[in-house]
């Protein structure tokens, strides 16, 4: 005799149409005695009821062969089909007791209702709860498109049914795609990097509304400024520290911190200063003005020294050209922002550079971050070097990202158009600067001696623009400057040196100074610890390990005024901050060794067939790859302020003093003298194309000494070769003064016994006064 079938071999007759419901919808008919049940409501077959609660099947029925269906279709069909021996739909059976049985393991329970209806309602519940559980929020609709359905008079009793041994547990149906999100936490979560990027920006608006400068001392700004500056600054690197570690945060939101930090760094100057900063841009609006006045460039013969720049004009007239077109009276009504201006330009290129090594975009922002704030050699102000640095950093990411072979073939298609976009921008370079154009020769060597970039159209560009214009429009500049080029080459020792009246003196000045020298020299210890911990980019990045190291020859080239080694640390930077970052962040990835992996290593077929599993989130733990980079990078960003604002009390002229130079050039005739300790005043080459000017603190120390040992008469002497109807001034400001104390040349007192001996002098007549200095004119008799 064949044993019972179990129930999932149990055969199913095929499914009957039932009879349709007179309010349209399609209601179920009564459940055959002979046929299984649905006692979970879920659709699953469970055993037949008691024998007791049942009327026998007919014994001429025979099952039909067996068939897979799905138990919601079995409960269905046996809910629908006809008795075979009468055609006719059976009646439902009798409950035998008034309360709904419980069901167990063992003995799983038919539900019973008292009519056909009933039942029907129930089978309806039971399909409606189920397509519920695995759609949630459908439910409810299709309840609301089907208001004559009734709810269950007695809920099913849930039951267990036994699966037959040796077959394994079906899962849940659960589609997670259809599941409402949590639509306030998940967008509180993305965006919580706005929150500090407000708090910061809320601070730094607060400092700058609260801060003095009207009397700055020899910290400069570091001292000024609220203590609310510092307080966004801290919190602004804290979250930009968390928002860039996390990988599923877009690039834009470091992009904005970035931004920020820039605006913190850069603009704060310009929002609390009245008056521009920097003699040497006072200095640049003059020859911008001068070009305007002249219309062409003119040789030595007429300007001198100062021919210099006609030899070099690409800047300048590009700026006399922005001034005609913003309609301005001159360059110095927007030049206070030139630094964020010229901040700003330099992302693009390091973006482009760094991300042709890497993807990892924590190691890209967290470089770009670091090289922010070790930029404070100050060549972001209104200059011809903080154009050419941008230029010199866009030519370098075209060679870097279409002339190396890693590209192929594919990376080598339309190399004219680069070569020509390539010499478009060494033009610029090379008309505006005369430093940058040696320090990129140097740099694109370099590359092209590596077997990655043995390329040698960029450097040969270069080279033959370079030359080609000082062999001609340089070249009476070059001809007379060249003995002494001649001799500074190899003396590292003099290049290095500080001169007289460059040595920090104060204790502002000397913890400024400290300030610059343990930033500059922690990013460059940190970027050796790069190269030393992430093995891999020893080799993948080499080239920007090249770029730099590329800039340290030029220490044997020539001392630049006394600033070649503030150059080379600049152009060391952007190389520099990548390695750094490296050393910041944990394991990183580059281009050529992810593509690697992916070639090398393919997916086994175990990992193939392993489920993926969804990572549950980790709770935040205190650790050292976290806390201590963070705490290094906070540092080297409040050490930012410091070694860039620090010597602000030299570089910011009041209104005042501003007003009395402006008093000094509108009164001067033709080929007046000008006699002051040193350039460090406003409009301090105003006119320098009608007016001459003299120094004396840049003379030789010994004629200095005459000076301050009798400076009336001296000065008297100096000035007497002035013919009329030209004047002789002497002028005394607060900036000479704060610049000759700071840099070690002059104190206080010895400048105060200068000022006073002029003023008791019958040789000199005083022509203006404030608190920003004295002006005083040699007497005709004298």
């Amino acid at each position: 005799m064949r044993p019972p079938a179990t129930p999932r071999e149990r055969s199913v007759p095929e499914p009957a149409p039932g009879p349709e419901a007179t309010d349209g919808s399609h209601r179920a008919a009564p459940t055959p005695p002979d046929a299984p049940e649905a006692a979970d409501g879920t659709g699953a077959t469970s055993d037949p009821a008691p024998r007791a609660a049942q009327e026998p099947p007919t014994p001429a029925a025979s099952p039909e062969p067996p068939t897979t269906v799905s138990r919601k279709q079995a409960a269905k069909a046996a809910a629908t089909s006809p008795d075979p021996t009468t055609g006719r739909s059976p009646q439902p059976p009798t409950a035998t007791a008034t309360q709904p049985p419980t069901a167990t393991a063992s003995d799983p329970v038919t539900a019973t209702a008292s009519d056909p209806v009933t039942a029907a309602s129930q089978e309806s519940a039971a399909t409606a709860s189920e397509e519920a559980s695995v759609r949630p929020g459908r439910a409810a609709t299709a309840r609301a498109h089907h208001p004559t359905a009734r709810e269950p008079s007695i809920a099913p009793a849930p039951a267990t049914t036994p699966e037959p041994s040796g077959s394994a547990p079906e899962p849940p149906v659960t589609d997670l795609s259809d599941l409402a999100p949590a639509a306030w936490p998940a967008r509180a979560a993305a965006a919580w990097p706005a929150l500090p990027l407000l708090v910061a920006l809320a601070l730094w608006v607060y400092a700058t509304r609260h801060t003095d400068v009207s009397a700055l001392d020899d910290f400069g700004l570091v001292s000024a400024l609220h203590p609310t500056f510092w307080a966004g600054l801290a919190v602004l690197t804290a979250g930009f520290w968390f928002t860039v570690r996390d990988r599923r945060r877009p690039g834009a939101w470091s992009l904005a911190y970035v931004l920020v930090l820039l605006v913190m760094e850069r603009a704060t100057q310009a929002l609390l200063y009245p008056t521009p900063l920097y003699a040497w841009a006072w200095k640049h609006d003059a020859v911008i003005d001068h070009l305007l006045t002249s219309g062409g460039l003119q040789g030595a013969d007429r300007l001198g020294d100062m021919a210099v720049y006609d030899q070099w004009p690409g800047f300048f007239a590009a700026q006399a050209a922005l001034v005609r077109l913003l309609g301005v009276d001159n360059a110095a009504m927007y030049m206070a922002w030139w630094p964020l201006v010229s901040s700003v330009l330099l992302l693009l290129p390091l973006l482009l550079i760094y991300r042709t090594f890497t993807e990892d975009r924590r190691l890209i922002w967290t470089a770009v971050w670091l090289f922010c704030v070790g930029n404070w050699v100050g060549q972001d102000y209104f200059s011809p070097q903080s154009v050419a640095f941008a230029l010199h950093l866009g030519v370098l990411a075209v060679v870097l990202r279409r002339y190396g072979r890693s590209g192929g073939p594919h990376g080598r298609q339309g190399q004219a158009v680069w070569t020509v976009l390539l010499s478009v921008l060494v033009t610029a370079i090379v008309v505006s600067h005369q430093l940058t154009p040696g320090m990129l020769v140097v740099t694109l060597v370099a590359l092209a001696l590596t077997r990655r970039y043995r390329d040698w159209v960029p450097a040969v560009t270069t080279v033959v623009i370079f030359l080609a214009w000082c062999l001609t429009a340089a070249l009476p500049f070059l001809s007379a400057a060249m003995p002494d080029m001649i001799r500074s080459i190899g003396d590292i020792g003099a290049n290095v040196e500080t001169g007289y009246g460059t040595t920090p003196t104060g204790t502002g000045a000397v913890a400024t100074s400290w300030a610059a020298r343990l930033l500059s020299g922690s990013v460059l210890l940190l970027a050796l610890a790069g190269v030393v911990r992430q093995r891999v980019l020893r080799h993948r990045a080499l080239p920007l390990l090249l770029i730099a190291a590329a800039p340290l020859p030029m220490f044997a080239a020539s001392s630049y005024g006394s600033e070649m080694i503030f150059r080379v640390l600049m152009f060391m930077l952007p190389g520099a901050a990548f390695f750094a970052a490296a050393a910041l962040l944990p394991k990183v990835r580059t281009l050529a060794a992810d593509a690697a992996a992916r070639d090398t290593a393919p997916p086994s077929p175990a990992t193939r067939a392993r489920p993926r599993r969804v990572p549950l989130p980790a709770l935040p733990r205190p650790r050292y790859g976290v806390w201590v980079p963070l705490l290094v990078l906070l540092a080297g960003t409040l050490a930012f302020v410091p070694s860039y604002s620090g010597k602000d009390r030299v570089n910011y002229f009041p209104p005042r003093e501003v007003a009395l130079v402006q008093q000094l050039f509108d009164q001067a005739p033709d080929d007046s003298l000008v006699v002051a300790a040193n350039r460090n005043y406003p409009l301090a080459y105003e006119q320098y194309w009608r007016v001459d000017h003299y120094w004396f603190l840049d003379d030789d120390r010994r004629h200095v000494d005459e000076i301050v040992r009798d400076p009336a008469t001296v000065l008297a002497r100096d000035m007497a070769a002035v013919e009329p109807p030209a004047r002789a001034y002497f002028l005394l400001t607060r900036g000479q003064t704060a610049n000759s104390e700071m840099n070690g040349q002059l104190d206080r007192a010895q400048l105060d016994r200068i000022r006073e001996s002029v003023a008791s002098s019958p040789a000199f007549e005083l022509v203006a006064e404030n608190d920003g200095g004295v002006l005083y004119v040699l007497t005709p008799a004298s």
